[in-house]
């Protein structure tokens, strides 16, 4: 193996890299979002379509990971000099081919626990599940992929935000409340934030590659402001979901995450080194989690002191 590509890491290791369990928090959080709208909704608790759901979204992520990884290799976008971590294809260490094989298999293990949700939920989630495989493969497959030009934020939370948390809330209660809509704002912000950074952290090797994203077409600066946008929307649509009235008025114990998010987008404007974005990423990420986590809490603790 040359020193440009580096010594084979083992099966397990390659693995681990190329799924990037990191960002598998960005396909979780909205199934918990989603299940926490449809308890309010239903008013019961139904774990066999938050973990099927929650299987069928990390699939999905992990399908368009690697097919991030073998197709960013094939077209010249991940090279040598790449700012980021890695790739396992760009190393040497698995090829392209096999690596899009893999991602066509956790595509079909995300279709295959979503066969069980398409049971409950009817022909709806045949089109959404429909939708979301072709956009996880569109996103860096096919002749036009959304990674290179501007429209993979939107994507992002349209994806990662409104459908996955509409969908989950749709299989517990056969409706789709406005809500349902907010929630998914408030989980999509961040997430699109994600890709925003990631982007920026990229900046000089996707305008090499030729790509076209929404951190190039801005430049570093406005970016940078963007995802200051992104994530101080979130405090506005959790004043919009408390307006929805008990137990939404919970949710405004997500507000908190603003405290990280001011310093974390003053951080990302002052970054200039890969390690800078980074670590970025992972913490907003984080903050998505976190979001998560505490509306949960404030909205159980509202609904529980309410019936009490």
């Amino acid at each position: 193996m040359s020193a440009v590509t580096g010594a084979r890491p083992s099966p397990i290791v390659i693995g681990w890299r190329a799924i990037r369990p990191h960002t598998l928090p960005l396909s979780v959080c909205p199934v918990l979002a989603g299940s926490l709208v449809g308890w309010v909704e239903a008013g019961v608790v139904r774990p066999d379509i938050t973990l099927a759901a929650a299987i069928s979204a990390a699939c999905m992520q992990i399908g368009a990971n690697l097919q991030n990884d073998a197709a960013d290799t094939l077209n010249g976008t991940d090279g040598p000099a790449r700012p980021g971590p890695a790739r396992v294809t760009q190393m040497g260490w698995v090829s392209a081919r096999a690596m899009q094989r893999c991602a066509w298999l956790s595509f079909a293990l995300a279709v295959l626990a979503g066969v069980y949700l398409v049971a409950i939920g009817g022909w709806p989630l045949v089109v959404l599940g429909l939708l979301a495989v072709v956009a996880a493969w569109a996103y860096s497959g096919g002749p036009r992929p959304i990674s290179r030009g501007p429209f993979g934020e939107l994507v992002v939370l349209v994806f990662f935000g409104l459908v996955a948390v509409g969908g989950v809330a749709w299989l517990y209660s056969g409706t789709l409340p406005s809500s349902a809509v907010l929630v998914g704002l408030v989980i999509g912000l961040p997430a699109a934030a994600v890709l925003t950074i990631n982007n920026l952290r990229d900046h000089a090797s996707d305008c090499g590659a030729g790509r076209r994203t929404l951190a190039i077409l801005l430049g570093p600066d406005r970016a940078a402001g963007g995802i200051r946008l992104l994530l101080l929307a979130i405090g506005p649509v959790l004043l919009l979901l408390a307006l929805q009235g008990r137990p939404w008025v919970g949710a405004l114990l997500g507000l908190l995450v603003l405290t990280v998010a001011v310093p974390l987008s003053r951080r990302v404007s002052g970054a200039r080194h890969a390690a800078d974005y980074n670590r970025s990423l992972k913490h907003t990420t984080a903050l998505q989690l976190m979001l998560t986590i505490l509306m949960i809490v404030g909205v159980v603790a509202v609904r529980l002191y309410a019936n009490h």
